[in-house]
C-alpha cells in the first residue's frame, strides 16, 4: 500500500503543521494548536471541502474541554480581579494594601490559568503516522518537552505568572526604601511582563507557523493569542510607568501604570471568554 506523502512546517526547529497527501487523493493536515484545543484534524476530501474533523477519543474530547474551561474562567477571573484592584488604586480610598490584596487574588487565579494551560499541552492528543486518528497519551501532572514550540510558550506564560506571585507578595511588605522598592516589587513585575510578551510572541509562531507574527483574522486562536498579547503589552507600559524614581520617590507615572493595569487586564479577561469558546 502505497504511503502518503507528507511535508512539514514551523518555525525554526519546531514543528507546528503536518500536512500529508493520500495519493486516492484527499488531504489531512495537523497542527499543534488545533490538535490540544479542538482534538482535531483538517481534513480536505477529493472533492476540495475542508473541515476540522474530531479524531479523538470522547474520554480525550472530554478532558481537553475540561482543562479548556479551568483556564479560560481562570484568565477571565483573574482578568477581572486585576482590573478591579486597578480601578481600586485609580479611585478607591488610596490604600495600598487593598488594592494589593486584590491584585494577590488575582494573581492566584492566573497561576491556575497558566498551569492548566501547560496541562492541555501535556496531556494534548498526538499526531499519529499518515494523517489516522490522533494519539491518546497518559495523563500527566509535569513534563519536560523544551522541543514543543506549544510547551514552551504555556511554559513561559506559567513562569511569568510565578514571577508575578513574587511581585504581588512582594508589595505587601511596608517601609521599604526606593531601592528596596524597585528591587523586590518592580524587577518581578517588568520580568514577569517579560515572560508574558514571549510567550504570547511563542504563540504567534505556533500559530502562523513561522518565527514571525502573521494576521489570521477567521481564526478563533489567534483572536486569543492577540488580544492576549495586546494585553501584555500593555502590562508592560503600566509596569515601566510604575518605576520609583529615587530622585523624588515617586512612581514615573501612577495613572499610566494603574490604567495600563485595569486595560490589560481586561484584556486577559476578554481572552479568557474568547478560548471558552476554543474547545473541541
Amino acid at each position: 500500500m502505497e504511503q502518503p506523502e507528507h511535508r512539514a512546517e514551523g518555525a525554526g526547529p519546531f514543528t507546528t503543521r503536518l500536512t500529508w497527501h493520500h495519493p486516492e487523493g484527499g488531504t489531512v493536515v495537523w497542527e499543534s494548536r488545533p490538535a490540544r484545543k479542538r482534538g482535531a484534524l483538517s481534513i480536505r476530501g477529493p472533492g476540495g471541502t475542508v473541515a476540522m474533523s474530531p479524531t479523538a477519543d470522547a474520554e480525550t474530547l472530554d478532558r481537553l474541554r475540561r482543562l479548556n474551561s479551568v483556564a479560560s474562567g481562570a484568565f477571565f477571573l483573574g482578568g477581572m480581579l486585576f482590573a478591579l484592584g486597578a480601578g481600586v488604586a485609580q479611585f478607591g480610598s488610596g490604600d495600598p494594601v487593598e488594592s494589593a490584596a486584590i491584585y494577590c487574588a488575582g494573581g492566584l487565579f492566573f497561576t491556575l490559568g497558566g498551569y492548566a494551560s501547560l496541562l492541555q499541552v501535556l496531556n494534548a492528543p498526538c499526531q499519529s503516522q499518515g494523517g489516522g486518528p490522533l494519539a491518546t497519551v497518559a495523563w500527566r501532572w509535569w513534563g519536560y518537552e523544551p522541543m514543543r514550540l506549544d510547551w514552551l510558550s504555556t511554559f513561559v506564560l506559567f513562569a511569568g505568572t510565578l514571577v508575578f506571585g513574587v511581585n504581588l507578595l512582594d508589595s505587601f511588605l511596608q517601609g521599604l526604601s526606593v531601592q528596596q522598592t524597585n528591587r523586590l516589587i518592580w524587577t518581578p513585575d517588568v520580568v514577569g511582563c517579560v515572560l508574558f510578551l514571549v510567550s504570547g510572541h511563542l504563540a504567534f509562531a505556533e500559530i502562523c507557523h513561522r518565527s514571525w507574527p502573521c494576521i489570521r483574522s477567521r481564526s478563533l486562536g489567534w483572536w486569543v493569542v492577540a488580544v492576549n498579547q495586546f494585553g501584555s503589552v500593555l502590562f508592560m507600559v503600566s509596569a515601566l510607568a510604575a518605576f520609583t524614581r529615587p530622585a523624588t520617590q515617586s512612581l514615573v507615572n501612577s495613572d499610566i501604570a494603574n490604567w495600563g493595569t485595569l486595560c490589560g487586564a481586561l484584556c486577559f479577561a476578554l481572552g479568557g471568554v474568547l478560548q471558552a469558546f476554543e474547545r473541541p
